[in-house]
């Protein structure tokens, strides 16, 4: 939102001390921040400390926000870049299915049954987005950040450039690569 929107006289009074705009502000923008956050983490109770920790991070330093620019924007840039600070730490470790498990006596071959089939269409859409969020989460960080933004939250090539501050040019080329890596990783796997 441009200068003299509701959100800059929210953040005018939460700079001046009063509690309520900083409470409207939180209740305003919980819910996207939380979906935002959740479609990167997939865990109910990360999300929750990411979102505090996002807010944390935007009011402790709402004295830097330009209003020239939209505060959900830079609030999404926080939260985004909270998030990916979060995925640097943890370097989460995965395994595949196939793999078999160690153990004293020798590797275990796991074999799972597969109870998902039916002839169904709302039951195929939901394997086929599965494997989709699947093959998201797979992407290197920079192209899973901008086709979240961009396919998920909607946003704008111009928005997406605002809130990770790269060139639009970047955006664009990263959501290209992220789509050619998707068709790759699901080529053969997802009917079109």
């Amino acid at each position: 939102m441009a200068i003299g929107s509701p959100d800059n006289s929210l953040i005018r009074k939460a700079l001046a001390g009063d509690q309520r705009a900083f409470t409207e502000i939180l209740n305003r923008y919980r819910a996207s921040i939380y979906n935002l956050i959740y479609k990167m983490v997939h865990n109910k109770e990360e999300t929750e400390d990411l979102v505090q920790e996002a807010f944390i991070k935007a009011f402790s330093s709402l004295s830097t926000f330009n209003e020239e620019y939209a505060f959900s924007t830079w609030l999404y840039k926080i939260a985004i870049n909270n998030s990916i600070d979060h995925f640097r730490k943890k370097k989460l470790k995965t395994y595949s299915m196939d793999t078999p498990i160690e153990s004293k006596d020798g590797p275990i071959q796991r074999e799972f049954s597969d109870s998902s089939y039916l002839p169904d269409d709302p039951l195929l859409n939901k394997e086929k987005n599965k494997l989709i969020e699947e093959a998201i989460a797979k992407l290197p960080e920079k192209y899973r950040v901008s086709i979240i933004l961009r396919h998920r939250e909607e946003k704008s090539y111009e928005e997406i450039a605002q809130i990770l501050d790269i060139p639009l040019g970047t955006v664009k080329a990263r959501i290209f690569r992220a789509r050619e890596m998707l068709k790759k990783q699901l080529k053969g796997k997802v009917l079109p």
